[in-house]
């Protein structure tokens, strides 16, 4: 099992401190690991509805589901959204629905299998909520088959 680095980090800081008072720490550790906001997403231009692919982002590691790039990847994806506590509101269409950052800006509890909550980083594979070894790179699928490639999310 691996263990999360808790340096840093004020005991359950995520039941206390107010997302715009986090540190930077505090804030990344919120990430659960799972990629799916690297996944490539389609939006129903009438309707406004999102659909997640199983078509990620080329700086996506399908084994890990992290960033591979991720402290320099807007050198390689200058679109790539820079989450904050000031930006949430706006971007919170297209997180998952089983993302800390969404839950705890709706005032919601984070789930048992978080890494913050078991001390696992390997939580959220175990509970199935990832798309572990799942994803296709957007260099292997050509924009117009993403519509193939539309899957329910895992939560």
């Amino acid at each position: 099992m691996s263990e999360i680095d808790r340096s840093g980090l004020r005991p359950r800081f995520w039941e206390r401190v107010p997302m715009d008072r986090m540190t930077r720490a505090e804030w990344e550790a919120l990430c659960d690991g799972c990629g799916k906001c690297c996944l490539n997403k389609l939006e129903d231009e009438d309707s406004g509805e999102v659909a997640l692919t199983r078509v990620a982002c080329r700086l996506l590691d399908n084994d890990t589901c992290l960033c591979s790039q991720y402290p320099i990847r807007h050198q390689f994806v200058p679109e790539c959204i820079v989450l904050t506590p000031k930006t949430i509101q706006d971007n919170m269409y297209w997180l998952p629905q089983t993302c800390a950052y969404r839950l705890l800006a709706k005032g919601e509890a984070l789930y048992d299998w978080h890494p913050l909550i078991s001390g696992d980083a390997e939580g959220p594979h175990a509970a199935g909520v990832t798309l572990r070894g799942q994803t296709v790179s957007e260099y292997e699928v050509a924009d117009d088959d993403w519509e193939d490639h539309i899957i329910e999310e895992p939560t």
